[in-house]
Order: structure tokens, then C-alpha cells, then sequence
């Protein structure tokens, strides 16, 4: 088991992890975890752990990981909008086929408003986009 684990672990906390070094080389072959460093993905930074000295390859294996996080973060938030897409699909038809008057006194207001403020977005963005010569589909 000690020989597959990685030499780094990161604790993922909100906008960001807590970084540990992996140690399974000691006498007892117990799994000790030294906290090298706090990393904030937000802002980039990226602060060792007391008196510490990160290496380079300490900053490397930090400097990846952040990467394939951000990325990762970036993958799930369009995710979630296609999701989004699909749950207003599905909405629209419980709207028309099983909501019950009662239900849809209960979410109308909230729908109507959510939708709107959405769309007003949408078109916003649309605009500017198009006065700004940003062709259709290409990333903003």
C-alpha cells in the first residue's frame, strides 16, 4: 500500500487545499502527513507552513495541481449549466403536464422573477458581445 501512495495529498478546502507531504519511509511504516503549504486558487497564492522552504519540485507539484483544479472547477461550472438547461426543460414540462395549482401559486412568482433576471443577462452579454465582433461560439 505505501508504495502507491502519491508523494503529495491536497486537502481541498474553499478556494483552495492545505498541501501535505507524504511520508511512508519512517520506522514505524506508519503514513505521516507533514502540512507543507496553503494554497488559494483564487488568488494564486501560495504560502508555506511556518519556517518552511518549499522546494522546487514541492512548487511544481503545487503549481500543477492548481492548474488541473482550476480546470477541473471550470469543467464542473459548465457542467452545471448544461444541467441547468436541462432542469429548465424539465420544469417546463412539470409546469405543463402534472403541477397542481396550489404548486405552481407556490414557484410562479420565484420562476417568473429568476427567468427574467436570467434573461435580461443573457442579452445583455449577447450584446456586448456582438458590438465587441466576438464571433458565435467563440469563448468570452
Amino acid at each position: 500500500m505505501a508504495g502507491d501512495l502519491p508523494e503529495y495529498y491536497f486537502r481541498i478546502r474553499e478556494n483552495g487545499a492545505a498541501v501535505f507531504k507524504v511520508d511512508t519511509e519512517n520506522r514505524q511504516r506508519r503514513i505521516e502527513m507533514d502540512q507543507i503549504a496553503v494554497v488559494n486558487i483564487k488568488n494564486g497564492e501560495v504560502k508555506p507552513q511556518g519556517d518552511r522552504r518549499l522546494s522546487p519540485a514541492d512548487l511544481a507539484e503545487i503549481e500543477g495541481w492548481m492548474a488541473r483544479r482550476i480546470a477541473q472547477l471550470a469543467a464542473r461550472d459548465i457542467d452545471d449549466i448544461h444541467r441547468a438547461v436541462d432542469y429548465l426543460n424539465l420544469t417546463t414540462h412539470w409546469v405543463q403536464s402534472k403541477a397542481s395549482d396550489a404548486q405552481l401559486e407556490e414557484v410562479t412568482d420565484a420562476l417568473l422573477l429568476a427567468m427574467h433576471d436570467l434573461r435580461s443577462v443573457l442579452v445583455r452579454k449577447k450584446a456586448e458581445r456582438m458590438l465587441a465582433g466576438v464571433p458565435e461560439g467563440a469563448a468570452d
